[in-house]
């Protein structure tokens, strides 16, 4: 049976919430919310919490519920043992949280956007909740199975960790933790490219969770589940697509943007998509939060 608990208003954003939400399956999502209206809900990706979605939350909440969970295993959400299949951090797993997080806050649909992780565990939410989600918007991401299929050497030397974190533990567990903010930095410093996008009081955050050796392994299982497990239920699924409308934003400055022709990757396997490039890097909502902003209300206002 699912609970809600209470923890108080938001420090970093104006007029959410914050709620710990556990759902049937066991697993205690932190969840902010704010704001009334249709359902919207925003997934963050790695190595970010929902903060990331600080600059444009409050006016959203402005015409919609908006709601923001941290991933499991991210943030302050729960951090289940994993398995030799990494399947508890596997996206179906992952999607598995937010249809029964729908449910425990009382909704049918939502509108969801996913940026980085969050885009990925929204593909398989709408392959296998598609009756939850009314559309989709992916940030910065192609599909996975097909950046993997593609992998050259201009990808992994600029997308190094998707190689580094799928090694078997606990080798980048025991790098990563020897000076987290090292990493942390570097990693947010060369994804991003407009300075100063990420505030000091939002780094110590990101921080704050990242310094946990369970995030940091949750993390690398996260990775791992996606080079191994998800890879294995997309070639499963490689017959359905997704139904419902489809958004691609993407920085023009970033990798996935240079390397791919993002729209045509998500044609691949969606019906209805269109998509934009945002003159920043890997995180749009954070580097030009006022064009990310456009850009979706137009979206949404749309289907």
């Amino acid at each position: 049976m699912s609970k809600i608990i209470a923890r108080g208003p938001s420090p970093f954003i104006p007029g959410f919430t914050l709620q710990d939400v556990t759902l049937d399956n066991g697993v205690t999502l932190r969840v902010a919310r704010g704001g009334q209206g249709a359902p919207l809900l925003m997934l963050h990706g790695h190595p970010q919490n929902h903060l990331a979605w600080r600059k444009i939350a409050p006016q959203l909440a402005q015409h919609y519920e908006v709601i923001l969970p941290d991933l499991r295993g991210y943030g302050d959400s729960d951090k289940p043992a994993s398995d030799e299949m990494h399947q508890p951090y596997s996206k179906r797993a992952m999607a598995g949280d937010i249809s029964q997080l729908i449910d425990a806050l009382g909704l049918k649909r939502v509108a969801f956007v996913g940026h980085d992780r969050g885009g990925r565990v929204g593909h398989r939410l709408a392959l296998d909740h598609p009756e939850k989600v009314s559309c989709c918007v992916f940030v910065d991401i192609a599909p996975t199975a097909t950046m993997y299929a593609r992998t050259d050497k201009i990808f992994a030397t600029r997308y190094f960790w998707w190689f580094f974190l799928i090694q078997p533990w606990p080798l980048p567990e025991t790098m990563i933790g020897h000076d987290p903010a090292f990493f942390l930095r570097k990693h947010i410093d060369g994804q991003l490219k407009t300075p100063g996008a990420t505030e000091p009081e939002i780094f110590n955050d990101y921080l704050r969770c990242y310094q946990d050796p369970a995030m940091i392994h949750a993390v690398c299982e996260d990775y791992r589940a996606a080079a191994s497990l998800d890879l294995q239920h997309d070639a499963a699924d490689s017959a359905r697509r997704i139904g419902c409308p489809l958004l691609a934003l993407w920085g023009e400055k970033g990798t996935v943007g240079q390397l791919y022709d993002v729209v045509e990757t998500w044609q691949d396997v969606a019906d209805d998509v269109q998509g934009y490039a945002l003159p920043c890097g890997h995180s749009p909502h954070e580097e030009v939060p006022a064009l990310f902003l456009q850009q979706l209300e137009r979206f949404l206002a749309s289907v």
